[in-house]
């Protein structure tokens, strides 16, 4: 990307002003080679959304920021529903509510070596992974609409976890505002059997080992230690997400016309927050938020049947459940006033500071935990948000390292079988049931996460507090 385009605000922060249709700034968050390093498309998109009705302040992007369908991935927008703001089926992404789930253990790298491999073959077996995978668990359309109201509540009360679990995820689990009646029931057929499963592309499912920490407060405050052992899990609503997605990007796109909306273009479809339509997706985004909590907290449950299983002393508690591909109503301060505003976060984490009351108590020293997701043979962090991040952009942070090319070029270069071999030969044991996804995913396709990492943190919005190495990945 052509860096003269911007105004250089600070070291890690960049803006472009308004200009044609933009309503506010463009503002990316990034070091001077991440930002030349991004695609041109990134800031159109991210213009594109500043030219949206009732956006506040500015159309943010995220340091690990790529093309995306709409919105940018890594990218953060505010919009005001007393002011005609507007929400976007573009703007949430396909993948309603994919985020990423830490779970620290009581067990130490030597526990993990004695068994790493017997171990990947039997959570590879219990956890369904790949592009159609079916779970053991079959719904009937009352259980689901039970599952789409309550999320984790849903799945703790069915046996899948515990109470426990539920103070440590986003929203305690579950999403008030969810309408299961605004989900059609084709998308819930499309779920039924796909409940405790990873799904394919980015989703993983990581042994990891914590190798450095970088702020002992913080990490005190999760309970991480340096060589201890995190278990992550990465996926979210799967199949009934993303056909909410297809089914309002449609609706959207027809009703804009009749809601006086001039699309910049037809991926950046929306409603206004007021309409009927924008009402009806709110609620059907909602229930796909609580889809993939509760995936996630099936999931857990299959992970601590299958180590404790290799290794009886195993214990598996929640450090946190975050998502990274929601709109959420939330109050922030613009004009110095307090405003309630609907924040859209695609490819990007809610990052929230010290003394939050949305976030855990015992979390309220250090802040919210935001989970950077790595690339099988890379680092994965766990960091802290900040009260900067409030002011810089919402309390928003970015999610992972962020594709540097497309999955088609990345098979071009690498076969899945190579990728695999190369991360044996480095300590790292891959399970896939998808050679082809392997190679789509293969480290080298994605951004630096370190240097991503930094940035989040050069700009204030997400402070530092341990790097991952994984051990185990089971791959979508």
């Amino acid at each position: 990307m052509d860096t003269k385009k911007f105004k250089r605000i600070s070291e890690y922060q960049w803006q472009i002003e308004p200009c044609g249709k933009m309503r506010v700034p463009v503002i990316i968050f990034a070091d001077e080679d991440l930002i030349s390093e991004m695609d041109e498309k990134v800031c159109e998109q991210a213009a594109n959304v500043a030219a949206l009705p009732g956006i506040v302040k500015a159309s943010y992007a995220m340091p690990d920021a790529h093309w995306g369908y709409g919105f940018p991935i890594g990218g953060v927008a505010a919009f005001d529903p007393d002011k005609g703001g507007v929400i976007s089926a573009g703007g949430v992404g396909f993948d309603i509510s994919c985020g990423v789930r830490a779970l620290r253990t009581n067990l130490t790298i030597d526990d993990i070596e004695k068994v790493k491999k017997t171990l990947a073959d039997l959570l590879a077996h219990k956890i369904p992974a790949g592009v159609g995978s079916r779970g053991k668990l079959s719904l009937s359309l009352s259980q689901l609409d039970d599952m789409l109201t309550s999320g984790g509540q849903w799945a703790v009360e069915e046996g899948f976890g515990t109470k426990d679990d539920l103070q440590y995820s986003e929203e305690n689990g579950c999403m008030n505002g969810a309408k299961p009646s605004y989900v059609s029931d084709y998308a819930k057929n499309r779920q039924k059997n796909e409940v405790g499963t990873l799904g394919s592309g980015n989703h993983y499912m990581e042994v990891q080992k914590v190798v450095e920490i970088f702020d002992k407060n913080i990490a005190d405050a999760y309970g991480l230690k340096e060589g201890g052992i995190v278990i992550s899990i990465h996926c979210g609503s799967r199949g009934l997400g993303h056909q909410i997605g297809t089914e309002f990007l449609k609706k959207m796109a027809e009703t804009a016309k009749d809601n006086g909306i001039d699309l910049p273009e037809r991926e950046l479809a929306c409603a206004p927050l007021k309409s009927h339509v924008g009402q009806q997706y709110l609620g059907a985004m909602r229930a796909g938020i609580n889809c993939a909590i509760a995936n996630r907290q099936v999931l857990t449950h299959l992970v601590r049947e299958a180590l404790t299983t290799i290794i009886p002393k195993a214990e598996l508690k929640l450090i946190y459940d975050v998502s990274h591909n929601t709109c959420k109503e939330e109050t922030h301060k613009v004009n110095g006033k307090n405003k309630r505003l609907f924040v859209h976060r695609k490819g990007a984490t809610r990052a929230f500071g010290p003394g939050s009351e949305q976030i855990p108590e015992s979390y309220r020293c250090a802040g919210q935990p935001v989970l950077i997701g790595g690339t099988m043979g890379t680092a994965s962090y766990i960091l802290a948000g900040t009260k900067e991040s409030e002011a810089l952009a919402f309390g928003s942070s970015c999610h992972g390292a962020g594709r540097n090319m497309s999955r088609k070029a990345a098979t071009k270069l690498w076969r899945g079988s190579d990728v695999v071999r190369k991360l044996a030969s480095e300590g790292i044991v891959i399970r896939s049931p998808s050679m082809r996804g392997v190679a789509e995913e293969a480290p080298d396709a994605y951004k630096n996460v370190d240097t991503v990492v930094d940035a989040a943190e050069g700009a204030g919005l997400s402070r530092k507090a341990a790097r991952l190495i994984p051990m185990i990945c089971v791959k979508g």
